[in-house]
């Protein structure tokens, strides 16, 4: 009976779910929030990765300025959470996003705002080096990359599908957090500022099973399985 639902209605139905859950759960209380004051980060992360030349290139580098530039204007306090969909809102022609490169179903397709999951990927990536607390992540149903062309470790990608597919992720330290992007030079920088030092880990990812591409990576001593979402609720 599902494959006979259009996915624009598939999709309507999972973000109204999705929307009813937040409400439900009061998630919405601990968002992250912009603030005016200024905060003294002391100490800076920084990940980089190469944007590789690919269909609506173009495109993609520019959703990339707009969507990072709407999500460092927003700070951590201990215990909030990062949305990765509350802070950049559904990227849309109105709102200056252009149509770039999406993975949708198994299959590729352009979508406003395409290309955005290589910043949710470095943000989930340079979270799990710092130790954050990672509330929300899904991998890509489909790895459409090869060795040459991957920026990210396979495993450390995070999809994001407006309204039901978020990357969310819980400041669990003691201080302020805030992430900044630079987009220059086809490199892609993430960089992680804070109040108080953050021990930043090794972070290594182990391919276990290349017909499933299942993955895996240590933390903190303990192999911990990435090939599923990790929405603990």
């Amino acid at each position: 009976m599902k494959k006979y639902i259009p996915y624009p209605l598939k999709r309507f139905i999972k973000q109204s779910l999705r929307a009813g859950k937040d409400i439900r759960t009061r998630d919405a209380r601990f968002f992250a929030k912009i603030r005016k004051e200024v905060i003294p980060f002391n100490h800076i992360f920084s990940l980089e990765q190469p944007i590789f030349q690919s269909n609506l290139f173009e495109n993609k580098i520019h959703n990339l300025k707009i969507a990072g530039m709407e999500i460092q204007q927003y700070s951590l306090a201990p215990g909030e959470i990062f949305s990765f969909w509350n802070m950049v809102g559904k990227p849309t022609l109105r709102k200056g996003y252009k149509k770039g490169r999406n993975l949708v179903d198994g299959k590729l397709c352009e979508e406003e705002g395409g290309g955005l999951c290589q910043l949710s990927g470095i943000i989930y990536h340079a979270a799990l080096i710092n130790g954050l607390e990672i509330l929300e992540r899904y991998p890509h149903s489909v790895d459409i990359y090869t060795e040459e062309n991957r920026f990210t470790p396979l495993g450390a990608d995070a999809t994001i599908v407006y309204g039901y597919k978020d990357l969310r992720i819980r400041n669990n330290t003691k201080g302020m957090l805030q992430f900044e992007f630079i987009v220059k030079n086809n490199k892609l920088t993430c960089l992680l500022h804070s109040t108080e030092k953050v021990e930043s880990k090794e972070i290594i990812f182990e391919r276990v099973n290349k017909t499933n591409v299942i993955t895996k990576c240590w933390q903190d001593g303990e192999m911990v399985e990435l090939e599923r979402s990790t929405y603990q609720k």
